[in-house]
């Protein structure tokens, strides 16, 4: 198979497939989009007009019992996630699924032990682990040599966004993988688990800017469009996820990490999501760059105690294109250790998540080691 491209199918026809799965599908070596599921094409939204040399299925079994399919790509929302997982896989087919995962740790566990059973593999799309801003967090803390031991690290994904979603993001309950906390605390919440590991315990507390609310016991139900989570290492770190609607700022808050010989700030985000969303190609050369005016900023412990702060640019980004790219080697290969984000890490943090909506309800740090 080592020449031979696999066939990948696509499963809803929304944003997150137009914008975050075709692009990459189409543009990867080893892989050829060969189908595409959707329910209901429409004059605003035909998966068929747009692809016409791809097959086209309206029907999940017709489509799964299509023997040249090798791949299925899920980007429907979070609730179908473990029922189109779970049915794919017993179609012997391999798996790359929309983040959130699926809304439990149990799920998850359902799954991995399926993968196995079958033989296949399983990605998670955890796509901003390829954000330029957070290669450029690793490249900084890699050995230590540049901000020394870390000892508090910040997160954020502040916007200013009074309106609720109209679509499934502002009607689906935690439960179903909905929420501010699986939506964005998923990409969070991974990025510190990529850096650190599983941390010793978590607090959190959850709210609604919108309604003026908080979590705990008054509001057991509460559905946060904002969370506020610490997570702490037995190393003294204290990792700090943040999440908010009603952040007015003219440029919004990223990155905070302060260490024993520095300190790094970033605000934006990357670029890549509006970049895609404004149509830019991938192959562009303007693809993933940020201009000087959100360089991060590094602060430098010098001789003596003196301080001297410089700009600090993102790394070159490898963009989005990566997690396929690496998706694709391991699927040529069946090889396991090579997916580059596996469901067991998906698993994990989904651990964290769990811990963090149980001290959102009883407002106590949750242990999870």
């Amino acid at each position: 198979m080592a020449n031979q491209k696999l066939n990948v199918g696509v499963i809803g026809y929304g944003m997150s497939a137009t914008i975050f799965h075709i692009p990459f599908i189409t543009t990867t070596p080893t892989l050829k989009l060969h189908s595409i599921l959707q329910r209901n094409p429409s004059s605003s939204s035909s998966a068929p007009r747009d692809h016409p040399d791809v097959k086209h299925f309206t029907s999940l079994d017709q489509f799964l019992a299509d023997a040249d399919l090798n791949v299925v790509v899920i980007t429907t929302p979070p609730q179908t996630h473990f029922s189109f997982a779970q049915q794919a896989l017993q179609a012997g087919k391999h798996v790359m699924v929309e983040k959130p995962f699926v809304p439990s740790v149990a799920e998850a566990n359902t799954l991995i032990d399926l993968a196995k059973e079958k033989g296949r593999l399983i990605c998670v799309y955890q796509n901003r682990r390829w954000d330029s801003d957070f290669l450029t967090v690793q490249k900084l803390l890699a050995g230590g040599s540049t901000l020394g031991r870390i000892v508090e690290f910040e997160t954020h994904f502040d916007r200013y966004k009074l309106e609720k979603p109209t679509n499934w993001k502002g009607s689906l309950g935690m439960d179903q993988g909905g929420s501010a906390l699986y939506d964005l605390g998923t990409h969070l919440m991974d990025q510190v688990y990529v850096l650190f590991g599983l941390p010793r315990g978590v607090f959190a507390t959850f709210a609604s800017q919108r309604d003026g609310q908080l979590s705990g016991p008054e509001h057991p139900d509460l559905e946060p469009d904002s969370v506020t989570a610490q997570l702490f290492y037995d190393d003294g770190l204290i990792a700090l996820v943040r999440i908010a609607v009603a952040s007015v700022e003219v440029q919004q808050p990223r990155f905070w990490i302060r260490g024993t010989k520095g300190s790094y700030r970033k605000t934006g985000l990357d670029t890549q999501e509006p970049q895609l969303k404004e149509g830019m190609k991938t192959s562009d050369a303007n693809f993933g760059l940020e201009g000087p005016e959100w360089n991060g900023k590094l602060a430098l412990l010098g001789e003596g105690g003196s301080v001297t702060e410089k700009d600090q640019p993102n790394v070159k980004p490898e963009t989005y294109s990566k997690i396929y790219e690496l998706f694709g080697n391991a699927l040529v290969g069946n090889s396991e250790k090579d997916v580059p984000v596996p469901a067991s890490q998906a698993r994990d943090v989904l651990r964290i998540i769990e811990a963090a909506k149980e001290s959102a309800k009883t407002r106590r740090e949750v242990q999870l080691s």
